[in-house]
């Protein structure tokens, strides 16, 4: 019973993790917490306070970021002429969560560097690596539940770290 249910629990894990809205709303967010945490201590702003700020401007727009991608997936499917509703609208908008939650390990390093929990000189380097690891297992298991083999999905995974890699440097270069 109990190795049925870990494998029950194993499918249902996948199948969220398949969900295109989840591996947008990962990429997105995993993308916009690197830029923000590089852009917002390009000046080598390091102090406790300035790291709950960081911490606090980016929880705001990665929030503020989510709300705005739902908003667009409910004025595009007016677009197409379908009629959500609130309630529909509503769901639209809190479908983006995923942005929010791959945001939310960087906040917390923000955090916790500003309250002294660690060090806080050098913690965007340490968000830097958590987020392209997890644009690499995002892209991975994307492959993976596409019935990719193990070595393909593993290149993928690379490829989409690598890109990754070049999309955070653009975007902290531009800002």
């Amino acid at each position: 019973m109990h190795d049925s249910t870990l494998r029950l629990s194993g499918r249902r894990l996948r199948g969220l993790l398949a969900q295109p809205n989840v591996l947008f709303g990962g990429v997105y967010g995993a993308v916009l917490a690197s830029s923000m945490a590089a852009a917002l201590t390009e000046y080598g702003e390091t102090s406790p306070s300035d790291r709950l700020s960081h911490a606090a401007w980016l929880l705001f727009t990665a929030a503020a970021s989510a709300l705005a991608h739902g908003y667009a997936h409910v004025i595009a499917a007016r677009g197409n002429q379908a009629r959500l509703g609130l309630r529909g609208s509503l769901r639209v908008m809190v479908e983006e969560w995923p942005l929010l939650v791959a945001a939310l390990p960087t906040v917390l390093m923000l955090f916790g560097a500003g309250t002294g929990w660690w060090e806080s000189e050098g913690i965007e380097s340490v968000a830097f690596v958590f987020n392209i690891v997890l644009l690499f297992a995002l892209g991975l298991s994307s492959a993976r539940v596409a019935r990719r083999t193990w070595r393909s999905s593993l290149g993928i995974g690379c490829v989409d770290a690598l890109f990754g890699v070049i999309v955070v440097v653009a975007n902290a270069l531009i800002k």
